[in-house]
């Protein structure tokens, strides 16, 4: 099985690559299944039904969120009625959504895919992270239940990332970070055979500070003071994300590659 994973999807840039490329680049790379971070794609900061439904009609099979799932109130019920939108799943357990789900490819074989969100550094009301993943492995085991597993780790301190990769190793088929928007050059096959990347980096315009127009963040920096409301920039943005291939008898992942298109990134991606 071919899975495409894509970093956060940030404000309209994000939104406008991924809608132009995300098409060509799922039949080009012939994807059978894609999942998106869609939780900045709203202005930068959460996501609408609107644009999840561009984002399904784009080619995403699931989207997963993170800090930022709940910043649009209208999304509320929106994670009630849409299984194929989670948010972290170990925020509380009342919380709208749902933070896992096993999903079907084109051809019948099963996907689990799980939304965690990190506790160092993130300011949210999340439990254990590590806990909470091991719980929803063990109900649906790789190569038994289900044909592949990505969990998406959204999260700032690397360690913890990496921590939750070793921790999987050889339990689900991609362990992939994200959150701080910076695509990180350790994408690797670790040694039980889980595909893994500290941060897939994100989906929008990189002549920017993380995304953001970089005249209020320098401001910030500058005179500890905020003077306006951060908005995302507007620039030509870069598809990034990466492009695992698993075993389908193992579920376990074969190849690893980053994918970047467009934008002020060099490009990047896997032959075929």
């Amino acid at each position: 099985m071919r899975i495409g994973f894509f970093g956060d999807v940030m404000g309209r840039s994000g939104r406008k690559v991924v809608l132009e490329r995300l098409p060509k680049v799922r039949d080009a790379q012939r994807l059978d299944f894609v999942v998106v971070n869609a939780e900045n794609a709203a202005g930068g900061f959460g996501v609408t039904e609107r644009i999840a439904g561009e984002l399904f009609d784009a080619g995403a099979d699931v989207l997963t969120t993170g800090n930022h799932a709940y910043d649009q109130r209208e999304s509320l019920t929106y994670y009630e009625r849409e299984e194929r939108l989670l948010r972290p799943i170990n925020y509380p357990a009342s919380n709208p959504g749902r933070g896992s789900g096993v999903f079907q490819d084109g051809a019948g074989r099963s996907v689990l895919v799980v939304n965690v969100m990190c506790q160092r550094y993130m300011g949210a009301p999340v439990d254990d992270p590590f806990a909470a993943v091991d719980r929803e492995i063990i109900a649906a085991p790789l190569g038994e239940v289900v044909d592949a597993a990505l969990i998406d780790v959204h999260g700032e301190a690397t360690s913890e990332k990496a921590g939750l990769g070793h921790f999987l190793d050889g339990r689900a088929s991609i362990v992939v970070g994200t959150h701080t928007h910076i695509p990180t050059a350790d994408d690797q096959i670790l040694p039980r055979g889980t595909a893994y990347q500290t941060d897939a980096g994100m989906c929008g315009a990189y002549d920017s500070i993380i995304g953001m127009d970089k005249e209020e963040p320098l401001q910030r920096f500058v005179t500890k003071m905020p003077s306006a409301r951060m908005t995302p920039a507007d620039g030509p943005g870069t598809l990034s994300g990466l492009i695992v291939e698993t075993d389908d008898a193992t579920g376990l992942a074969v190849t690893v590659d980053p994918i970047r298109l467009g934008g002020a990134l060099r490009e990047t991606a896997p032959e075929t």
